[in-house]
């Protein structure tokens, strides 16, 4: 029954009356273009053409009072209705209060209010309603009642004290409106409400009022901006000495605020306003050393175009440094362990020269230790240190501290993982310097035994040498061997040392066990070394036992062709020694002796790689080619044609290349055909022409048969 009967809301008609029926859509079949298009301008203005006017309820024609009453009365019982229903909905009350306000009757339209406030009094859109209303109708006393008691129950709403402050200052009533003011601030408001205040007092020019609201302000509030504003308000006002009271009371309180270095640049800004360049680069010197470097970026902008503006040189060139010291700064905050940018910053810092900063930013960089113990790691960091020892001893020339510095270093380092050659030597040598030998020699003797390595011991032999130590050096030299059996070159050394001396046996002997170690880095400069020991001392027959012991532990092309190069010059050698023995022998028989010798060698050679190492033909061929320089050399008496004939023939061939996935292609390549291989392939060819011409015979002996029985035939 309840939906057939009519809403008074709809004009009495029922929902289905007023319900819009939309035509069902219909499914489109033929989806190609039709013949005559339209734009959807034309389908909306169509649409709209043929729209239906929408349904309203009549309007209701009032003529006498009773049926004003009944309207009222209707009205009033829908709404209390509707309030039982949803008395939570707020714009329920709002719409209720606003029609009785409308029927003129302002005592009902108060109690829908107050009711609706006892439903939440905490919801201040409805103070502020309220309160219209009562001013909008010019009910002041009304409205001052509301919004007291509006501020007293929601005294953080900040809308309601601006509301009934600008209520009473429309009125005129300055007075209250302070009063207000005052109440409100007990609260301690934010920054906002202090400053409306202000600006209220300045509208009618209350300058000392409006000054002790800024006291109180500042109290209240301490902040940076806060104490600024204060400070502008003075020098607006002309009370310069006020506002650098201002400035530097705030400077008393807020040094260490997160926010001072907006206090810094105000405070410099104004002295620089005043004219007062001298306290504006103090105000600026003082911030850059009190605020941390990652605050003060700003500042440090604002401090460079001011010394760019009133600066000299130095003044400038102290501002751009500051300036790179910020970004070094940032950088080495941002990643301590970027080696180069803490090189950078200590540069910066020596350029300048402050001593006490220089060593501050040296010790702040070395305390960044590399994480890991890897020398890779390493490898930059420990250049702060060597940087940071070499600065003490040449530019601070303080012996004790640089002393200090190595001696740290060497600490530091973990020797059983990797040392660093260079520290040692460095502190060694720093010692040497110092003139303290036995302290040069505890560092080298301490870094031999706890960290060995090959340019220790090479610089501390060189060091001992050069003060005459030959003991020491042996000593070393044993220390050296001991340590490193295999390094060819300390072996070398140690034998041209006592060569040196005219100890011809102790060398020959430390040769003798150096190539008989089973295991050598570099054998081959060790037996040269050896090799032209023995020629130099004209002990001729030991280097040709020399090389025989070397080709019994390698055939190897270069071997060959020095052996038969020392043949050839030993017996020049031979030659001039036994000419100043009175010329024993002629020297035609002793230069045919050298060929002899020498033919002897590359023969020999020639020998082994043609039946030892066939495959290498290349190595082959150079022999040949070396073997005919020398015999060119000989001159008259040198045989050309001997090695001429030995010569082998250069062949270009093709060979296919081999890849993992298969042949992919061919490439040249030289090979050499020796006289012997061209004797045995000419042999072949003989006997593959022989078995020919038999096949030959024996094929044509066949065919003469078959031609006879066909004669017998016929």
């Amino acid at each position: 029954m309840a939906s057939r009967e009519g809403d008074p809301a709809l004009g009495y008609l029922t929902r289905k009356e007023t319900e819009v029926k939309l035509p069902r859509p219909t499914r489109v079949k033929n989806k190609t273009p039709a013949p005559i298009q339209i734009t959807a301008e034309q389908i909306l203005r169509e649409a709209r053409e043929r729209q239906e006017a929408e349904i309203r309820p009549p309007k209701q024609k009032i003529t006498d009072s009773t049926e004003l009453a009944d309207y009222r009365l209707r009205k009033r019982k829908e709404f209390e209705d509707l309030i039982r229903r949803v008395r939570w909905n707020k714009s329920v009350w709002v719409k209720y209060a606003k029609w009785e306000e409308s029927q003129k009757d302002f005592n009902r339209a108060r109690s829908v209010w107050e009711r609706a406030l006892d439903v939440d009094y905490r919801d201040h859109t409805m103070w502020l309603k309220y309160a219209d209303v009562e001013m909008k109708n010019k009910f002041i006393n009304h409205a001052r009642n509301v919004w007291d008691r509006a501020v007293t129950l929601l005294p953080r709403v900040d809308q309601l004290w601006y509301k009934y402050i600008h209520m009473e200052e429309m009125l005129g009533n300055v007075a209250g409106a302070r009063q207000i003011f005052e109440r409100w601030m007990g609260w301690e408001p934010d920054q906002q409400a202090w400053l409306s205040y202000i600006k209220f007092e300045l509208r009618y020019n209350e300058i000392e009022r409006a000054r002790s609201i800024y006291e109180r302000f500042v109290q209240c509030l301490p902040k940076v901006t806060a104490w600024i504003r204060y400070a502008k308000f003075e020098f607006k006002n002309g009370e310069i000495t006020r506002a650098r009271n201002c400035y530097e009371r705030a400077v008393e309180k807020l040094a260490d605020d997160e926010e001072a270095e907006t206090l810094f640049v105000a405070f410099a800004e104004f002295e620089e306003k005043c004219k007062e360049t001298e306290r504006a680069r103090c105000i600026y010197k003082f911030a850059l050393d009190h605020i941390p470097k990652g605050r003060a970026e700003d500042l440090y902008r604002k401090f460079v175009a001011f010394e760019k503006q009133y600066g000299d040189r130095e003044g400038i060139e102290d501002a751009i440094v500051g300036k790179r010291r910020f970004q070094y700064e940032e950088e080495v905050r941002k990643n301590p362990l970027n080696y180069d940018s803490w090189f950078d910053y200590i540069r910066l810092e020596e350029s300048v020269g402050n001593k006490g900063r220089i060593r501050e930013i040296y010790e702040r960089a070395i305390a960044n230790v590399p994480p890991a113990e890897e020398k890779r790691y390493w490898q930059r960091y420990i250049y702060l240190w060597i940087n940071y020892a070499l600065y003490e001893e040449i530019d601070a020339q303080d012996v004790g501290r640089t002393r200090d510095v190595y001696s740290e270093c060497l600490k530091l380092i973990p020797h059983k993982k990797f040392s660093f050659a260079k520290v040692w030597l460095l502190a060694a040598q720093f010692e040497i310097r110092q003139l303290n030998l036995s302290a040069a020699r505890a560092v080298l003797g301490k870094a031999i035994g706890i960290a060995p390595k090959d340019k220790i011991f090479k610089k501390y032999i060189e060091i001992e040498l050069q003060l005459g130590n030959i003991d020491r050096c042996r000593k070393l030299y044993e220390k050296y061997l001991e340590w490193s059996p295999e390094n060819c070159y300390a072996w070398s050394k140690y034998a041209e040392l006592e060569r040196s001396l005219s100890e011809t046996d102790r060398a020959r002997a430390i040769f003798e066990l150096a190539i008989a170690q089973p295991a050598l880095d570099m054998p081959e400069l060790l037996w040269k070394a050896y090799i032209d020991f023995e020629i130099a001392e004209g002990e001729f027959e030991r280097t040709r036992q020399l090389y025989e012991r070397l080709l019994d532990r390698t055939k190897h092309l270069k071997v060959w062709i020095s052996y038969a190069k020392f043949e050839a010059s030993a017996i020049e050698e031979e030659e001039e020694d036994e000419e100043q023995q009175q010329q024993q022998k002629h020297d035609d028989e002793k230069k045919k002796l050298c060929i002899q010798r020498a033919r002897s060698v590359f023969e020999n050679a020639i020998n082994y790689y043609r039946t030892s190492a066939p495959e290498l033909k290349e190595e082959r061929a150079m022999l040949l080619e070396e073997w005919l320089n020398m015999e060119s050399s000989f001159g008259e008496v040198g045989d050309v044609g001997l090695v001429r004939a030995k010569l082998p023939k250069k062949l270009k061939k093709r060979r296919q290349i081999e890849m993992d996935d298969g042949p992919t292609g061919y490439e040249e390549y030289i090979d050499y055909l020796f006289p012997e291989e061209t004797q045995a392939s000419n042999l072949k060819i003989l006997e593959q022409a022989y078995k020919w011409k038999k096949q030959k015979i024996v094929s044509d002996d066949e065919e003469e048969e078959e031609d006879d029985d066909d004669d017998m035939d016929d």
